[in-house]
């Protein structure tokens, strides 16, 4: 059956344990309004699109993130928690530094546990490098993290903020380290003595972004940097799909991105955390 946003059509060949979860994707519902600047940047991708997606991996539990089109309107994330389900769906929001805490506690009962600091390109961003610190602060007694999308120099540049930060940090995207340079860049050793001290979370998602093999090279190219990750920290890493992948017009196989699992580990209990055990204990979903 072919899915909106995916190629391919068959289930992942790595065995998915059971409440497997997809701990970064994206919806884009016609019904919220927005940005005039980004409307275009991503037409439509549905929830019920997505539990297409989700019957087709294996995967039962998700993590949803508000994109840039929608700017700090975060409905669009409130609306598919509930559709898809509060038990076991959260979601990471967009905010900027106006935010009330009455907003705040709203969005903390709505599933809502991070907030996205998308500064790859500031000038696209709704927030700026200057709202993190003081977001990072109040968010901190929520429980809450904050997801830094961030290129490599950005997150060498900033290296002494990410110290400052008490609350729990996560890293898009395997910290976006560029290639050839990989695990060779600056940022990853920043990256890792925040592993190190028990602070931060790697999500290994989005091996497309940086990688210069491509699908057609099987994003080889990115096994060093995920490998990394894994060994720095094995009880620090989720997984994510980015579906529906809008960086990429060629859309990428959902059930090939999760095979890359099989292939950065053969240990079948570090999978076993990557895609449940490490999301209960970031996302604070019901332990099994």
């Amino acid at each position: 059956m072919s899915i909106p946003n995916t190629s391919g059509t068959q289930a992942p060949k790595l065995p998915v344990p059971a409440y497997a979860c997809d701990a970064h994707m994206h919806i884009y519902d016609s019904k919220f309004p927005q940005a005039a600047d980004a409307a275009a940047l991503h037409a439509a991708a549905s929830v019920n699109e997505y539990r297409l997606i989700q019957k087709r991996l294996g995967t039962t539990r998700t993590v949803v993130v508000t994109p840039r089109n929608y700017y700090t309107d975060n409905r669009v994330t409130l609306d598919a928690i509930e559709r898809l389900g509060r038990s076991n769906t959260r979601g990471v929001a967009v905010l900027r530094d106006d935010v009330s805490d009455a907003s705040l506690q709203t969005l903390h009962d709505g599933g809502i546990r991070g907030i996205r600091f998308s500064l790859y390109t500031p000038a696209n961003a709704a927030a700026t490098f200057e709202m993190v610190e003081p977001l990072a602060a109040r968010i901190k007694a929520l429980g809450w993290h904050v997801q830094l999308h961030w290129t490599a120099d950005q997150i060498a540049a900033n290296a002494d903020m990410l110290k400052r930060i008490e609350s729990t940090i996560v890293f898009d995207h395997m910290g976006r380290l560029p290639q050839p340079a990989g695990v060779s860049h600056p940022a990853h050793a920043i990256i890792k003595r925040l592993l190190d001290q028990g602070k931060t979370w790697v999500k290994l998602s989005g091996p497309y972004l940086d990688t210069k093999l491509g699908r057609e090279g099987n994003y080889r190219d990115i096994d060093a940097v995920a490998q990394s990750w894994i060994a720095a920290n094995e009880d620090r890493m989720v997984w994510g799909s980015d579906w529906p992948h809008p960086t990429e017009h060629d859309k990428p196989d959902d059930a090939a991105l999760m095979d890359l699992l099989g292939r950065w580990t053969h240990d079948t209990a570090i999978i076993q955390k990557i895609l449940v055990t490490n999301p209960e204990n970031l996302y604070g979903f019901d332990r099994l």
